[in-house]
């Protein structure tokens, strides 16, 4: 089974990046396990001189990064970017070996968050973490109010994650076989 750890760029309560993220976990198969982390507005602003002494929200995200297989993306674009708060949650993996270089999938909801995309992938580059080309997708969503249920119920996005996860899978399976972490 494959553990994977499903972050959202967002904060809104009705967001669209965090219900692809449960349309993820609702259509994902037995062999993968999602947890969705929702624990990003909680992590302090970051500072390396915390690192001797971890804020508990801090040890945790690291803690459920480290049990991860892998992790899922969905980001809106703010202003041209990442959403400040969750650049904030990167940078608490950055130099941090508990994160040791996880494979990472995107899932971009909007048509027009390119700049937002292109800027996490800077990011997760120098963190070292392979963005999964295979699986990662662009499931543009043009309703706002779409949930989690309404978004797995629909034979299109379900077919997309479908997808999108069965590729993880194979990625991670190669991976394991070859005796990468």
């Amino acid at each position: 089974m494959f553990n994977l750890l499903a972050l959202s760029g967002s904060l809104r309560v009705r967001s669209l990046n965090t219900a692809i993220l449960e349309a993820a976990r609702i259509c994902a198969p037995a062999s993968i396990g999602i947890e969705i982390f929702r624990g990003v507005g909680g992590l302090p602003p970051f500072t390396p001189d915390l690192d001797h002494c971890l804020p508990a929200s801090v040890a945790d995200f690291r803690d459920r990064t480290a049990a991860a297989d892998a992790l899922v993306i969905a980001c809106p674009e703010y202003a041209g970017g990442i959403p400040g708060m969750f650049k904030n949650a990167l940078d608490w993996l950055v130099g941090c070996d508990r994160f040791n270089s996880r494979p990472v999938v995107l899932i971009n909801v909007s048509p027009r968050a390119v700049e937002a995309e292109a800027a996490l992938r800077l990011v997760l580059k120098t963190m070292s973490a392979p963005v999964v080309e295979e699986a990662s997708r662009r499931i543009p969503i043009r309703d706002r109010e779409a949930t989690g249920e309404t978004l797995a119920a629909d034979p299109a996005v379900a077919a997309e994650l479908d997808r999108a996860l069965a590729a993880l899978a194979a990625y991670l399976g190669r991976a394991a076989a070859e005796g990468q972490p």
